[in-house]
């Protein structure tokens, strides 16, 4: 009896030393698990890091967010300068001069605010520049002007004022276009490409400084992506 009971003893001193080994087993087996778990989460989350430094670095583009001062002043709608009708999808944005030597945007703007009236042909834009650099808004960007023939369902038209027959802007109307055209390219998602003189449109000789002088248009071209290299803001599209 006595053997027996030793041996029952032991048996349970077995049983109980196993059933530890299988505890012990089950936690390292709980930790091995967890562990793998967190290294997962953990390569899972620097992949997403490193995607999403990816499309910033590689992907984004720089684009103008901020405007430059502009002055909203509308035209009366009317059939001849402001039809209401709207404006597509923006695919381009037009370069204008306004072959008026000398006079103001807000001339410029008068003018076509008194073709409501004198009926005399089609004319608007979008918006004016002066020879000081104040900008003019006479149509809605919703809208269309009646500025770029063929083009006029899908582009942004901007007219600028000079001083002279040679149609040279001035060093502020020049900046101010720079500016205006950068962040109109930031907007519509457009690429200099997309920047085109009236010339291109019809060949008429508009804006007439840089269908003459082909190199000061590339220069332009080469300045507003200047402008929107220094000025820009990383955004991914």
């Amino acid at each position: 009896m006595e053997y027996a009971g030793i041996c029952k003893h032991l048996h349970r001193i077995e049983k109980n030393l196993m059933a530890k080994r299988a505890g012990r087993k089950r936690q390292n087996l709980i930790w091995h698990l967890l562990v793998y778990i967190l290294a997962v989460i953990g390569a899972i989350t620097l992949i997403v890091m490193m995607v999403v430094a990816l499309k910033t670095f590689v992907f984004a583009k720089k684009i103008v967010t901020t405007p430059p001062e502009i002055t909203e002043d509308y035209l009366t709608v009317n059939p001849y300068s402001r039809p209401g009708a709207a404006l597509g999808e923006v695919k381009g944005i037009v370069i204008h001069y306004t072959a008026n030597p000398g006079t103001s945007a807000e001339n410029n703007r008068s003018y076509f605010e008194g073709l409501s009236t004198s009926q005399e042909t089609y004319a608007s834009s979008h918006y004016i520049i002066d020879v000081s650099g104040e900008i003019i808004q006479c149509i809605p960007l919703t809208e269309i002007a009646y500025a770029s023939n063929d083009r006029n369902s899908d582009t942004i038209a901007i007219e600028c004022c000079h001083l002279d027959e040679s149609g040279v802007f001035t060093t502020a109307t020049y900046d101010k276009l720079v500016h205006l055209v950068a962040y109109l390219m930031g907007s519509y998602d457009l690429t200099i490409d997309d920047v085109i003189r009236h010339y291109d449109v019809n060949g008429k000789n508009c804006p007439r400084y840089f269908v003459e002088n082909p190199e000061a248009w590339e220069q332009f071209k080469t300045d507003v992506t200047a402008y929107i290299k220094e000025n820009g803001e990383r955004v991914v599209k």
